[in-house]
């Protein structure tokens, strides 16, 4: 897992060390010599988690997409950003503490209530209490 882009589809395999690396970064911070340039590169999918070539001087839009599952492996990259946060408990975890801006429900007008009870079959309307 990259650290320094949060959403890598595919992982390049590092010409120089023979590795799979989620990006340069990666390469640098794990070994001690530099990253090796070459125009074919082996990538390994992270979807289907199969492993393709492609050659970088003959490069075209149609090989954004990995070769064997269709998925779009070259999109914007997601780094981590820095952010300024309150610090406190997460209202969704505990939510004692949040007004309930809900409105109650009158109790007369409730399917339960006694007073409108008209719609039931079994009493008749002439029978029912409080109807003369």
């Amino acid at each position: 897992m990259c650290k320094h882009i949060l959403n890598a589809q595919v992982a390049i395999r590092a010409p120089c060390c023979k590795k799979f690396f989620d990006c340069p970064q990666c390469h640098e911070e794990s070994q001690d010599h530099p990253l090796r340039k070459t125009m074919e590169m082996a990538f390994m999918c992270k979807k289907c988690k199969k492993a393709f070539r492609k050659d970088m001087t003959t490069y075209e839009e149609s090989d954004e997409y990995c070769p064997h599952c269709d998925n779009h492996y070259v999109i914007e990259a997601k780094e981590p950003q820095a952010m300024i946060g309150v610090e406190g408990e997460d209202a969704r975890i505990d939510a004692r503490m949040i007004k309930d801006d809900r409105v109650r429900e009158n109790p007369q007008r409730s399917l339960f209530a006694q007073k409108d009870v008209s719609d039931k079959i079994d009493t008749p309307l002439w029978e029912l209490p409080g109807r003369t």
